[in-house]
């Protein structure tokens, strides 16, 4: 994966690359062990001695990790290397007792679970953040005028509030998605080799319950290795979030072009933009942004082949989700990092927006013309009137606003006051303040649900 690290002096550290090294997985691994030794005990099927003593030493730092090192160059095998050693440091008859009824794919999957919960919870701060600083744009510039721009030219006037509007509407929905897809993607997977209980009969289901209890997850109803949509799922919304940020920031980093002028991303005192033009202040963050989301939606692919398992289990598919899974979370927080950066940090230049408003001396104000005339006239046939000033005006280089006083189908239905009016972008902003302004409110409310919803989830997790 390509780094990301020439801006990462301005940018805060997310913690999910950590929680992707081997050390935590396998942390995670161990307390999935630990949580299924005290499941067992307490159903009466390992010695309860047995399950404290497991539980007491299912820390990495308590265990050989030269030893594990070296049984996985012998064994390849992920997980065996690690159960040995810890047996081994339970001790008899403790150690007799570890994995029991369990397979790899069960202590993996459920553990990468418990992984995967912790870096959601970062992306939901992430997006509570980010959609704090959002929602604070669009009320402070929900009359900024600007122009409306559609399939790249200018189309009507907007407010810069009313862009940061659609931002807000977008990452609130994003994070609903998140949330929603908790239950189904934070589960536990404890049904042995095939996923029937086939080694643990039909204390199974308890067992599998009590360490979804112990561990904050959901049992499976059916706990096949050959279930993934769920991982996909993650991964897929992941892929839709990555969307949303990339579009911001690709509109930012078009606004920020020497051309548009209109906003910047924030530029710390000694940013250098290029080794050879000093004058460069060039948009990296949201480059970063850019290349990194795209990443995350190549991954949605990758997971989606990744449910295609044969049979009751296929380890190359298995390898493919959590490829996917780990890409998506990493590039995930990179991005999420940055787009929060540049929401609180956003500069906007709302003379460089007003001005750009004037660029056309007047044609942004066509519809507005049109529908003034519309009245009196028909709408057709006002198109008409205003189509031919307008082409003419681009076509000669003539102002639009003269044309159209020349003009005596417009004098004689509107007059100097009512056209003046009609040319002014401030008179044709819609409900572009109105709902820049309803956006930063319910974009707050969904800010206070996130950091609501997290207290909660943090408040009565044992995982934290």
């Amino acid at each position: 994966m390509p780094s990301v690290t020439p801006t990462a002096g301005r940018v805060p550290e997310t913690g999910i690359r950590h929680l992707y090294q081997l050390e935590s997985r396998w942390q995670a691994w161990l307390d999935v062990e630990a949580a299924l030794a005290r499941a067992q005990a307490q159903l009466g099927l390992i010695p309860a001695s047995a399950a404290d003593r497991i539980a007491q030493v299912a820390q990495l730092e308590a265990l050989n990790r030269d030893a594990i090192d070296a049984a996985t160059l012998r064994t390849s095998h992920p997980l065996v290397p690690l159960v040995w050693e810890l047996a081994r440091v339970a001790g008899e008859p403790a150690g007799g007792w570890v994995h029991w009824g369990a397979t790899t794919q069960n202590i993996v999957q459920t553990g990468d679970a418990l992984v995967l919960r912790r870096a959601h919870r970062v992306f939901l701060g992430l997006l509570a953040d980010c959609l704090s600083s959002a929602a604070d744009l669009a009320e402070a510039h929900a009359e900024t005028p600007m122009a409306g721009r559609t399939h790249g030219q200018h189309a009507v006037p907007t407010t810069f509030g009313f862009k940061v509007a659609t931002w807000v509407d977008e990452l609130s929905r994003q994070s609903e998605r998140l949330r929603q897809l908790e239950g189904r993607v934070f589960v536990v997977l404890l049904g042995g080799a095939v996923g029937n209980f086939a080694a643990t009969g039909p204390d199974g289901v308890a067992v599998q319950r009590a360490v979804g209890a112990a561990l904050g997850l959901t049992p499976m109803p059916v706990p096949a290795r050959s279930i993934a949509d769920h991982l996909a799922e993650y991964v897929t919304a992941l892929g839709l979030l990555a969307g949303t940020v990339s579009k911001i920031a690709r509109e930012i980093y078009t606004l920020m072009k020497t051309e548009f002028g209109e906003v910047e991303e924030p530029l710390p005192n000694g940013t250098v933009g290029s080794s050879t033009m000093p004058q460069k202040r060039n948009p990296q963050l949201c480059q970063d942004m850019i290349a990194s989301a795209a990443q995350v939606r190549a991954a949605v692919s990758l997971a989606l082949e990744g449910m295609q398992i044969e049979h009751e289990a296929d380890r190359s598919r298995s390898l493919m989700l959590q490829e996917a899974t780990q890409v998506a979370c990493v590039a995930t927080g990179d991005i999420l990092a940055r787009l929060s950066v540049v929401l609180a940090g956003l500069k906007v230049d709302a003379g460089r927006m007003r001005s750009n408003l004037d660029l056309t001396s007047g044609l942004i104000m066509s519809e507005a013309v049109m529908m003034g005339l519309a009245v009196r006239l028909g709408r057709q046939r006002a198109h008409d009137v205003v189509y031919e000033a307008g082409q003419r005006a681009a076509v000669e280089g003539l102002d639009f606003g003269d044309i159209l006083r020349s003009d005596p189908r417009i004098q004689a239905v509107l007059d100097e006051q009512a056209l003046a009016d009609s040319l002014d972008p401030a008179h044709h902003l819609g409900q572009s303040p109105a709902l820049a302004r309803a956006a930063a409110a319910w974009g707050r409310r969904a800010v206070a649900e996130l950091r609501q919803h997290l207290a909660a989830e943090m408040s009565g997790d044992p995982d934290d």
